[in-house]
């Protein structure tokens, strides 16, 4: 088969996932492509303006209109990109909210081009809008390696709990949380928070709005608060299987949360809200908690960092839950779209 693959983001395979820190959608692209490429077929991908390369082992070209036609083109997030790509079944990959695709600049592109819609899983579909006539696919991401091996149980570890995700997402709840309701339980507690820009390309716009909130962090110390720089997910995974807890309140932008299926893969119980698709992401109540209160997001935290017990057994149902589809697994449901 011949796919072509059109995106706005880096030009990065699975290969470069273990050097540098790096978004959901940005990963699942490249896992995606390298999928494609490792079953055989004809892949090519288009990015940026650079002239044509290989890169991860993969083939990158320039946006550039045209070219023979394919049996699958996928264009990543935006309709433009459409103009971008061959002839060929048209399938617009989507991983932010769809309220987007209201405006003309999107629905304009994305009505031309009259796609397959592939949304990440129930809520993320519930965000498209009324006026979007087209009937979405459900495909969820699948984990990275090392996420995506499965292990052996391990004993409780300190009572430390940690976030992962975008500062702007919910993290200034966490440390309101934090300080004025979890750690006067647990004065030993503390919160590690592997966050900032440098997952998102070090986004300068992203930076500013984020400098409050992770200011505020690491004035925290002194409240068991300890901020450090965002991992290659290598890096992340040794962290997460050191950790506790995973901590997280969720964001309505969240449609599907790599993080969160991370840290479960990991064996990492977490403790999220209701808000975005977080919830989707665990099992209420048997490898995490799904929290209607802030006071019972607390009482649930306190309980999983300090009884043991608790943790081993949300611990071992979430390794027994394993990782999930993998990324071959995945793309062969992209396959099936043609």
């Amino acid at each position: 088969m011949r796919i072509v693959m059109a995106t706005e983001g880096p030009r990065i395979g699975a290969a470069g996932l273990a050097g540098r820190p790096l978004g959901g959608v940005e990963a699942a692209f490249a896992l995606l492509a390298s999928a494609f490429a490792r079953r055989g077929h004809a892949l090519e991908l288009r990015a940026g303006e650079a002239a044509e390369e290989i890169r991860d082992g993969l083939q990158w070209g320039s946006l550039k209109p045209g070219g023979a036609p394919a049996d699958l083109v996928i264009a990543n997030r935006v309709p433009r990109l459409f103009g971008t790509l061959p002839r060929g079944r048209s399938v617009l990959w989507l991983h932010n909210p769809g309220g987007y695709l209201r405006k003309p600049q999107h629905l304009l592109p994305l009505l031309r081009a009259w796609p397959r819609i592939v949304t990440l899983g129930p809520y993320h579909s519930g965000t498209l809008p009324w006026i979007v006539p087209i009937p979405p696919v459900e495909i969820p991401l699948a984990v990275a390696p090392p996420f995506d091996a499965r292990l052996t149980e391990r004993p409780p570890p300190p009572p430390v709990a940690i976030f992962t995700s975008n500062p702007l997402r919910g993290l200034d709840w966490l440390l309101d949380l934090w300080v004025q309701r979890i750690r006067p339980s647990l004065p030993t507690a503390e919160l590690h928070l592997y966050t900032g820009a440098a997952t998102y390309g070090g986004d300068a716009h992203l930076a500013a709005r984020s400098a409050p909130v992770l200011a505020r962090a690491a004035a925290m110390a002194g409240d068991g608060v300890r901020l450090l720089p965002p991992l290659p997910r290598p890096a992340l995974a040794v962290q997460l299987r050191a950790a506790r807890l995973m901590l997280y309140r969720g964001d309505s932008g969240e449609t599907f949360c790599l993080a969160l299926a991370e840290a479960q893969a990991s064996g990492l119980p977490a403790v999220v809200t209701r808000l975005g698709s977080v919830a989707e992401r665990i099992e209420d109540g048997t490898t995490g908690v799904v929290a209607a209160t802030d006071a019972e997001a607390a009482a649930a935290a306190i309980t999983l960092l300090g009884d043991d017990e608790r943790w081993r057994a949300m611990h071992r149902a979430a390794l027994a839950r394993g990782p999930g589809p993998n990324w071959d697994a995945i793309a062969a449901r992209f396959e099936a779209l043609v």
